[in-house]
């Protein structure tokens, strides 16, 4: 038996149906066509399929259609583009070299923008708590937490990041 759920989906009022038990990323990707939400592991470990619901970053294959409710807000990858141009995190991201294979980068612009939603200014420990739960095996984590860290503050050249970074180990 299909559900119908009224919700928010990247800024937009949409009603969907789908069965209870189907994951959300099935139904994002499926039904919804929106594939830039990816699938790594499916056990919730790697990160990949991260999305923001509530304000929240969660895994969408851990979430069943059954649990969204009518008026959720939910948020994908899809979604932080505005007029067709991407988000100051989004060109963060390709100046500094954060994006190699490309799996990992929607879950981890998805933890990146909710850190940035709840705290405009964190500090690196937030950042990299807000990531640990997503996993990259091309660029490790050092130019990521730099993408970041340079949209809450522009001023920070990439010499300078990558120089504090190595000096620090990363």
């Amino acid at each position: 038996m299909l559900h119908t759920r009224s919700i928010t989906l990247n800024h937009q009022s949409i009603t969907i149906k789908a069965e209870p038990l189907r994951r959300l990323i099935d139904v994002l990707r499926e039904d919804l066509d929106l594939t830039g939400t990816k699938e790594g592991c499916g056990e919730g470990e790697c990160g990949a399929c991260s999305i923001i619901l509530n304000g929240e970053a969660v895994n969408s294959c851990l979430i069943l259609f059954g649990q969204i409710n009518d008026g959720d807000e939910l948020l994908t990858v899809e979604g932080l583009m505005k007029d067709g141009k991407l988000s100051a995190l989004q060109e963060s991201f390709i100046r500094h070299g954060a994006v190699h294979c490309g799996a990992c980068t929607p879950g981890m612009l998805m933890a990146a923008t909710a850190l940035l939603m709840k705290c405009p200014n964190p500090t690196d420990e937030q950042i990299k708590d807000a990531i640990a739960g997503n996993l990259c095996r091309c660029t490790g984590y050092g130019r990521i937490i730099e993408a970041i860290r340079n949209v809450v503050n522009p001023s920070t050249s990439l010499n300078s990041t990558r120089d504090e970074s190595l000096r620090a180990g990363g």
